[in-house]
């Protein structure tokens, strides 16, 4: 038998021939930029501050990843904008190993479901999901029909009324939420009067704005006001308060001066002539705080009350049938007082041991305590209507309340302190001329009362007897 042999290929074999086929190999995708993505995007945030931690948006490839090669311009605008608010800052960004940052963007308005979204040239539009521009409010002022406050970033903010350009934001338009107020001007504090509005920059400078047809802003002149006016005479401020138709403060240095009207010498200088910039305050007394409506009363560094202005039914709590004082004029009594506050034809007074006393119409014209036994931290007067919060932080309310001003969910007026419904504490009380706000100790800004013109800023013209949430 024969046995062949065949080589193939330098192999030998035997017996049955078998061939295989050669594989190939594809190659893999190319990654390439496709779409933008945010990998950091805004949670709640502070209206007016720099949204933090700062939005970044990277450029990615079909697969998911930052595409990272390449320096991309990439445009961050405003894509849902429920309260038509500006987007300021820098928006547009070069991308750094594929990731633009965004470190100053800023909103300016508050509201609910904003979103931001982002653009580049030749790549997808990415956007974020919805979040929240909020205001924390350290501080707030209710005026006639319009409430101002300040936030914790400095910036003014005010709504309601706004006829005679009490809110600052440069038009004579109503406003149902917060409106920042214009300048840019950062303030420590914000005092509502009754058509205008005053408030404190962090540099101590008094600035005005609104109603002016008795001087009030202070500028030396009669001419109504929509935005920030500076107060003339380049005093340095320590407190400010506005009434209906004048404004006093009290200097760095602790002397008091008011300007407005003056028909019954609620300026305290001697007169009885309106004033059209700060005239200091007769006497040689030094104030901590001051307090404004139709009359003025302030309190000393010796923790002493003294009042000025109208008499009638016996505001100023000196006992005496006077029809008005133009100088100040001690309150009877020894009594040692933390805190003044002066409503409508009346004023209270807050002692050093936490009791409250009142003096004036329905009261008597010297100082009278409060009845309810009630240990208070703070009050405010309003229009014919006190508030206090307790040492408990505690909000009470009693005289009028035709508009649910005293929050007890009632219209019906009340002799003695009651209880503001809701199961809130409160840090801070303002009551204005027939609305009432408040500071929660949470941060949170509520109002109730009257609302036809938007004064308690929840978006809406319906008057409140219970306390309500400001948009914020």
């Amino acid at each position: 038998m024969r046995t062949i042999v065949l080589v193939l290929f330098g192999v030998v074999t035997t017996g049955l021939l078998s061939c295989t086929r050669e594989k190939t190999t594809e190659s893999p995708p190319v990654p390439q930029a496709t779409r933008l993505a945010f990998v950091v995007e805004p949670g709640r945030t502070e209206a007016g501050v720099a949204i933090s931690p700062a939005p970044r948006v990277a450029i990615q490839d079909q697969f998911g990843h930052t595409y990272q090669t390449g320096t991309t311009a990439i445009t961050v605008t405003l894509g849902a904008n429920p309260a038509g608010a500006t987007l300021i800052g820098t928006t547009t960004a070069n991308t750094v190993a594929g990731v633009a940052t965004f470190s100053d963007l800023r909103i300016d308005r508050p509201g609910s479901n904003y979103t931001l979204f982002a653009t580049a040239t030749g790549l997808t539009d990415g956007s974020t999901i919805a979040f929240q521009v909020g205001l924390t409010f350290s501080a707030i002022s209710a005026g006639g029909r319009h409430t101002c406050g300040v936030t914790i970033a400095g910036f003014g903010y005010c709504w309601g009324d706004n006829v005679n350009g009490q809110l600052g934001d440069g038009t004579t338009s109503q406003r149902q939420s917060p409106t920042r107020v214009a300048g840019n001007l950062h303030f420590a504090q914000v005092s509502a009067g009754y058509l205008h509005t005053c408030g404190l920059t962090t540099g101590n400078v008094a600035y005005c704005w609104g109603n002016n047809v008795a001087n009030e802003l202070g500028d030396g002149t009669i001419a109504q006001r929509e935005m920030p006016t500076p107060v003339a005479g380049g005093l340095a401020f320590a407190q400010l308060s506005a009434g209906y138709d004048h404004t006093c403060g009290v200097t760095l240095n602790n002397v008091g001066y008011c300007w407005g009207r003056n028909d019954l010498g609620q300026l305290g200088d001697g007169t009885t002539g309106p004033g059209a910039t700060p005239t200091r305050v007769t006497g040689a007394l030094s104030f901590t705080q001051i307090s404004v409506r139709t009359h003025t009363c302030g309190l000393t560094t010796g923790k002493a009350v003294y009042c000025w202005g109208r008499n009638v039914e016996g505001q100023l709590g000196d006992g005496m049938p006077v029809y008005f004082r133009n100088v100040p004029t001690p309150v009877a009594g020894s009594l040692s007082y933390a805190q003044v506050t002066t409503a409508d034809l009346y004023s209270c007074g807050l002692t050093t041991g936490s009791v409250a006393y009142c003096w004036g119409e329905g009261w008597s014209s010297t100082p009278t305590s409060i009845p309810g036994a009630l240990s208070f931290a703070q009050l405010d007067g309003g229009s014919r209507y006190t508030c206090g919060a307790t040492t408990g932080n505690l909000a009470y309310c009693w005289g009028d309340n035709v508009y649910g001003q005293l929050g007890d969910g009632t219209t019906t007026a009340q002799s003695m302190p009651t209880l503001v419904m809701g199961g809130l504490t409160f840090s801070l009380l303002s009551a204005g001329n027939v609305h009432t706000c408040g500071i929660t100790t949470g941060t949170i800004a509520y109002c109730w009362g009257y609302n036809l013109l938007g004064g308690l800023g929840d978006g809406s013209t319906t008057n409140r007897a219970t306390p309500t949430r400001v948009i914020q």
